[in-house]
């Protein structure tokens, strides 16, 4: 058994278990910010799944592999999502690098 289970996916809804009033108002948010409006679901999804990789999350790459397959999305648009979320992601790690730069100057004057 790996430590991230597949079927703990579902029990996604029972986080509000002693918190109903803050688990209501995440789920009523959740839904409103994937509803369909500027973006189409399908793009929505596309971003999800591009941001669940560079959360690092399983369940949410789980969950948003199959919403994209559900909304339209195929293999190359869900793949080339990913590219994007891994090039953000070393981007960023890299520009943390000027932070690095910085304290060497002050330092190694």
């Amino acid at each position: 058994m790996d430590y991230y289970n597949p079927l703990d996916l579902a029990k996604f809804g029972d986080i509000g278990k002693n918190a109903p009033e803050a688990a209501n108002k995440f789920f009523a948010y959740y839904g409103e910010v994937f509803a369909e409006g500027a973006l189409t679901e399908r793009e929505k999804a596309l971003i999800a799944l591009a941001v669940a990789h560079a959360v690092h999350c399983p369940y949410c790459i789980d969950a948003y592999t199959n919403t994209c397959l559900e909304k339209g999305s195929n293999a190359d648009e869900m793949t080339e999502a990913v590219h994007v979320a891994a090039a953000i992601s070393g981007g960023a790690t890299l520009v943390h690098g000027v932070q690095m730069r910085n304290i060497l100057d002050k330092k190694t004057l």
